[in-house]
C-alpha cells in the first residue's frame, strides 16, 4: 500500500530543488534518506522531514506491518511551480528590474516493493 505526502509553498526555486529530486527517484528510503542527509543544497533538509513524514504516512496505513519487513522505496516524486513573489529592484537610470521569488510544490509517493510483486507471485503459485 502506498503513501503520500505533499510540502506545499517551499521557499526554492522548482529548478534547485528538482536536482535534488532526481537524485533520490527510484531509491529505497534508507538509502534516500542517507544521501539527502549529506547533501549540501537547502533543498536536501525540507526533502529529508517530507521522506520522514511519508514512511509515518505508510505506518499510519499500515500497522501490522514492521517498517523493517517492508522494502520501501521512492515510487514517485515530483516537483510542481508554487506561487511566485514579484518584487522590484531600483536600476539605473530612474528604472526597475522585476525579481521573481519562486516557490514549489513536492509530492512524494512510497510503497512496498514486496506488495508490488506479490499479487503476480500468487497468481503463479495458484496456476
Amino acid at each position: 500500500m502506498e503513501a503520500v505526502a505533499k510540502l506545499r509553498n517551499v521557499p526554492t526555486s522548482p529548478r534547485k530543488m528538482k536536482l535534488v529530486v532526481d537524485l533520490i527517484r527510484g531509491m529505497e528510503v534508507g538509502q534516500a534518506l542517507n544521501v539527502l542527509k549529506y547533501q549540501p543544497n537547502h533543498a536536501a533538509r525540507s526533502l529529508e522531514k517530507l521522506l520522514l513524514s511519508a514512511v509515518a504516512n505508510w505506518q499510519q496505513h499500515n500497522p501490522d506491518t514492521r517498517l523493517e519487513d517492508a522494502d520501501l522505496f521512492v515510487k514517485t516524486i515530483f516537483v510542481g511551480h508554487g506561487r511566485m513573489l514579484k518584487r522590484l529592484r531600483p536600476a539605473p537610470q530612474g528604472r526597475a528590474h522585476r525579481i521573481r521569488k519562486r516557490s514549489n510544490h513536492v509530492t512524494v509517493i512510497i510503497d512496498d516493493r514486496n506488495a508490488l510483486f506479490a499479487p503476480s507471485l500468487d497468481k503463479l503459485v495458484n496456476e
